[in-house]
């Protein structure tokens, strides 16, 4: 019957349909359409549902008609120039229509399993429906006139759009209850409608294109919605979905392909979001392998049909836009799915590994930026055997020549990778898994074999990251590594990695480039500039090998204890010194300093804790002296700067391991350095004189000369460091030349008594001249190489050089002390007398206030004698006779003296007084005085050292004395206070026999002075007549006097004094009475003064004359007029 009848129906109804206008005639008609419509889908009447269904989708939208638009534009055409435009459509849905929509919708959700082909119909008209909810020219009947949108939602004349459009979601929504067969049905008519509407989007333009469009839209937005409402089943519908896409995105369409690749990513998106897909993930973390095989081989399945496309849709076009925008959608996934991934791994990495090679720097940002997601936060989920895989592609990534940045980043990711690899290392293999821990073993080595790659790139940022980050690595990781994969990292990565830096280093072009052209200024290029530092290839390759030979000092610091033990290590060690070696010689300063850094790291964290064997340190030792030997002689600042660290190095390495030293190392050490001290002086022989200062070489050798102290183990060293030192202090061949000479003329004078007896006198009156004594040089240490120049040229280095050798002398054990004392002493006897030399520079104070230190010290330690008296006996005469000859020839030569000066101003003048002085003190306070074990020859030698100073202004002619320097009578004079000082019975003091033996010598010498100076008084007083006398002569004589009557003698002192027998037994016996015998034995010469014109020290005269009655005792009956008689009876007694 439907079939005989459904054409005759269908006319009737759609004639009456068209002539209705009434809301119950139409919805009755309807009823009827839909009856009719529904009874042809279950029979499977398909030509009577199609027409029906085209009949009843006539009656959904009104459009208006060709003569419609016509009629619009001629009658706007008389009004304005804009009629040409196409007039937008203007769309009013009646109440028929909306009935009629209604109808359809219920149509097709009640014959949604059976409709199929005719899918098509229902589709385009939903299509044309949803332009129309969207167009801002469409209304409903009740609105008359065409509204903006946002004023038609705010209507309540709205409410029949917002109903259709709830319709038509829901029709979509409700897929999820089709049948599969319904679905597909559904999915193919909206690609079929895609596709019809595809073929004319890619010419033309105007409303034709934009409607086409808007049903592309439409199509492609419901197979999104009906694919996210199957989730559940979307295995079957995936490839219909993404293969539409696919073929959507290839369009030359730049709208319809942008559509595409969101749709895409919608999708892509939804499925690895899913509920079920999130089963199958948990299922598979939890590994119940036996019941979900069959759920993990659909996952894998689902998996790859999901991720797959991107890399389809990536290879099979050429257009930019789509492989970024390919790209893209794998960063969201990977972003926000990524841990849930696992089968596909494989395809996503190729993926990756194919665009690292592309030509366009935005897609090799795009593809990296995957792939630091995934190995910043994915390498938890990614299989280990495409973990291989992953290394591979960072590494396309690093050696790259599109983007710097991006090789510079992907070197960093492996070093991501090896902290993941290296926890697996640190728990080891699990039960079971031992092949997986071999994986890692494999795999980290798979890394470090593509970082010494890299280390050899031409680019010299992307090779010093690699070296960074391959030494790194391994001082961060080591200690999970085995002695076995140490082995291999050192020999298969670490050596070879070495080996080419220094070859590159030494063989690359070493002429200068410039840096990029920026264009043209006046029609010349504009370069960009290049540091000195990088402009030619070769300092590029020295700035890697220096990190290089930074990645192994750090090596060697950590694991050298663990290294030393592995086999064939020493012939690695062997070799590493040789580079090492030629580095610090030939390389430049960086590479130089960064070798010398490598060995003195190992040194400094491995000797002190024991872990540093003999060989290697002495191997090290061997190094440093090789360099020193080897090293070119020229003034050079970088040369300079590389010696200054090898003896830094030097003094750490000693401090570090002096432990280890035995006199043959010592001696080999201070070998190494007395060669640099004698280069350096070579060297720089005009350095001092041009600058004013110590050459930086000579600096560095101050600063570790005190690190060099023997230990106790090898205090036999104590010497032997000290006399390499003294060699350093100046010297002079002719001076030394003229010692001899004046030895020669010596020896031949001192036949001649007369010649003797005149030169005695004028050495007891001052007048006589004292000449250096003749030195010997010291032996010099086994360490010594070759032969010292005759002196430094300045005194700069020995001013510098003394202080540092008193310190280590101070800090000598006794017995060594007593060996190199007399030499030292010597040898700043030789320095002070460079003040006539030159008196501006200041070695001889600084000598001469270290010898002050040292006379403190010698006279304390020199009573100190051990158990074999004879040895020290001899030691200790050689010290006080050295002690002798520096005060003999620095007080009677160099103190007191009127020394021409240009420089120095009063301060300083004042200040060399002062020393002065303080030597004078310490000679008589702290020598003299003190309990010393010096022979008594030592200290008669040195008392009458004094009084030859103290004999300088009484020496003089008359004529010549007022010419004398203030400061120099002032010696004279300090010298014979001293002298005084010595004879006289202090108190305070402690009385000991050396006091007692001092003060016996200094009363005859100060009498015999005493004799003199009253003598020559008188004489000069006669020949000056009735000329004043001098006022320098006059001030001595006039203290003379004053100290002789406050001169109180020893009991013991007295007896040396020459005075006859009967005078010995008339002295005053009373005890508590101050003895002064002594006046008495000046008492002829007093007579002789009391008839000098100055009324003064006629005074001072009676005074003494006073004491000398007291002393005999006659003060109570003696008269004045009888004392004269008394002093007339000794003038002729002396006559």
């Amino acid at each position: 019957m439907v079939d005989s009848l459904w054409l005759t129906i269908l006319d009737a109804l759609s004639l009456i349909l068209s002539r209705s206008q009434g809301e119950a005639i139409v919805l009755e008609i309807l009823k009827g359409y839909q009856a009719f419509t529904q009874a042809c889908g279950v029979l499977h009447a398909v030509e009577p549902l199609n027409s029906f269904l085209a009949s009843l989708c006539k009656f959904t939208i009104n459009f208006p008609n060709e003569a419609e638009k016509r009629s619009a534009v001629q009658s706007s055409g008389s009004k304005r120039s804009e009629a040409l435009v196409e007039p937008r459509d203007s769309i009013v849905l009646t109440q028929k229509n909306v009935q009629a929509l209604r109808t359809l919708f219920n149509v097709a959700h009640r014959l949604h399993n059976v409709l199929g082909p005719s899918w098509v119909l229902v589709l385009e008209t939903l299509a044309a429906l949803d332009r129309t909810i969207h167009s801002p020219h469409a209304t409903t009947q009740e609105v008359s006139m065409p509204v903006p949108k946002l004023t038609r939602e705010s209507s309540g004349q709205y409410s029949d759009f917002s109903i259709l459009s709830s319709l038509n979601s829901q029709l979509f929504e409700s897929s999820a209850m089709m049948h599969i067969s319904a679905v597909k049905s559904l999915l193919s008519a909206l690609c079929q409608l895609s596709h019809q509407c595809m073929l004319g989007t890619s010419v033309g333009v105007g409303s034709a294109v934009t409607q086409k469009i808007g049903s592309i839209t439409f199509s492609v937005e419901r197979m999104i919605s009906i694919l996210v409402n199957n989730l559940h089943r979307v295995e079957p519908l995936w490839d219909h979905v993404v293969g539409h896409f696919l073929e959507l995105a290839d369009n030359p369409n730049q709208h319809l392909r942008n559509m595409a690749l969101n749709a895409l990513d919608q999708s892509i998106c939804a499925v690895l979001g899913s509920e079920q897909f999130q089963d199958y993930v948990s299922s598979r973390l939890q590994e119940i392998s036996h019941e979900m095989e069959a759920g993990d081989s659909q996952l894998k399945l689902l998996e790859c049909s999901v991720i797959s496309p991107l890399r389809v849709l990536y290879s099979s076009t050429q257009n930019i836009d789509v492989r970024a925008g390919s790209l893209k959608i794998l960063l969201h996934v990977l972003e926000r799915h990524g841990e849930k991934l696992y089968y596909s791994w494989l395809n996503i990495l190729e993926m990756l590994r194919s665009v690292a090679d592309a030509s366009e720097k935005d897609l090799v940002t795009l593809g990296f930026q995957n792939l630091r997601v995934i190995m910043n936060d994915g390498l938890t989920s990614i299989p280990a055997d495409c973990l291989h895989v992953c290394v591979d592609v960072t590494g396309a990534y690093s050696t790259q020549k599109t983007e710097l940045n991006i090789s510079l980043t992907a070197i960093g990711l492996l070093w991501t990778t090896t902290d993941f690899i290296a926890k697996g290392l640190l728990h080891g293999p699990a039960e079971g898994k031992e092949t997986g821990f071999h994986d890692e073993h494999s795999l980290l080595f798979c890394v470090f074999s593509l970082l010494q790659t890299l280390g050899a790139d031409d680019r010299p940022e992307v090779r010093n990251a690699a070296v960074r980050t391959l030494f790194q690595t391994l001082g961060s990781h080591g200690q999970k590594l085995s002695k076995s994969m140490w082995e291999d990292c050192l020999w298969n990565y670490v050596f070879p990695a070495v080996d080419r830096a220094f070859h590159m280093a030494e063989t690359s072009s070493k002429d200068e480039w410039q840096g990029k052209e920026l264009g043209t200024r006046g029609g010349k290029a504009v370069h960009m500039l290049i540091h000195h530092s990088r402009n030619t290839v070769q300092k590029q390759w020295d700035e890697t090998l220096v990190l290089v030979l930074g990645g192994i000092a750090r090596l060697l610091r950590s694991f050298f204890p663990l290294l030393s033990d592995l086999s064939n290590f020493w012939s690695g060690w062997e070799s590493l010194l040789f580079l090492l070696r030629n580095s610090i010689l030939n390389g430049s300063k960086e590479v130089a300093i960064a070798a010398i850094n490598c060995l003195q790291t190992t040194v400094f964290s491995h000797c002190s804790k024991g872990n540093l064997p003999l060989p290697y340190l002495n191997s090290i030792l061997d190094v440093y002296g090789h360099i020193l030997q080897k090293s070119p002689n020229y003034n050079d600042n970088a040369a300079s700067k590389v010696k200054q660290e090898i003896l830094h190095g030097l003094g750490e390495l000693y401090v570090q391991a002096q432990n280890m030293f035995d006199d043959k190392m010592f001696s080999q050490l201070l070998g190494i350095i007395d060669l640099a001290v004698k280069e350096a002086i070579v060297t720089n022989d005009n350095f001092e004189t041009e600058f004013g200062h110590v050459p930086p070489v000579l600096r560095t050798i101050l600063e570790i000369l005190p690190l060099l102290r023997p230990t106790e183990y090898i205090s036999s060293m104590w010497p032997i460091l000290l006399r390499e030192l003294l060699q350093y202090l100046p010297k002079s061949f002719s001076s030394l030349q003229k010692e001899e000479d004046d030895a020669r003329q010596a020896s031949i004078t001192d036949k001649s008594p007369d010649n003797n007896i005149r030169k005695q006198n004028e050495i007891l009156n001052g007048t006589g001249s004292v000449s250096p004594k003749k030195v010997e040089d010291p032996p010099r240490s086994s360490g010594s190489s070759t032969t010292i120049v005759a002196g430094i040229p300045s005194y700069l280095f020995a001013e510098k050089l003394v202080p540092v050798l008193l310190d280590l002398l101070l800090q000598a054990p006794i017995t060594e002390k007593h060996i190199i004392v007399p030499e030292i002493i010597q040898t700043l006897g030789r320095c002070m007398t460079t003040r006539r030399d030159s008196p501006d520079g200041s070695l001889w104070r600084v000598a001469t206030e270290g010898f002050n230190r040292i006379i403190v010290d010698v006279s304390g330690f020199t009573l100190n004698c051990g158990t074999d008296l004879k040895i020290s006996k001899t030691a200790s005469m050689r010290i006080w006779k050295e002690v002798a000859d520096v005060y003999e020839i620095f007080l009677v030569g160099y103190c007191g003296r009127a020394i021409p000066s240009n420089s120095l101003s009063s301060e300083a003048l004042k200040a060399d007084e002062a020393l002065e002085m303080t030597v004078l003190n310490i000679l008589g306070d702290k020598i003299l005085k003190s309990p010393i074990d010096a022979p008594s020859e030592i200290l008669q030698r040195l008392v009458l050292t004094m009084d030859r100073c103290a004999s300088r202004t009484c020496s003089l002619p008359v004529e010549t004395v007022e010419l004398m320097p203030f400061h120099c009578s002032r010696f004279s004079l300090a010298c014979l206070q001293m002298i005084f000082s010595l004879s006289s019975c202090d108190k305070a003091s402690d009385w000991n026999m050396t006091r007692c033996e001092v003060s016996k010598i200094s009363i005859v010498v100060l009498l015999t002075r005493c004799e003199y100076v009253f003598k020559r008084f008188l004489i000069d007083e006669n020949d000056l007549g009735k000329h004043p006398m001098p006022t320098t002569r006059l001030e001595e004589i006039i203290y003379v006097l004053q100290e002789l009557a406050n001169l109180i003698l020893h009991s013991e002192t007295a007896c040396v004094l020459p005075l006859h027998p009967y005078l010995r037994s008339g002295l005053s016996d009373d005890e508590d009475h101050e003895k002064r015998p002594h006046l008495l034995a000046l008492f002829p010469s007093f007579c002789e003064l009391v008839i000098t014109r100055e009324a003064r020290v006629r005074e001072l005269v009676q005074v003494l004359m006073r004491h000398i009655t007291r002393e005999l005792a006659l003060e109570k009956g003696l008269e004045m007029d009888k004392l004269l008689v008394l002093v007339g009876l000794g003038q002729a007694v002396r006559l």
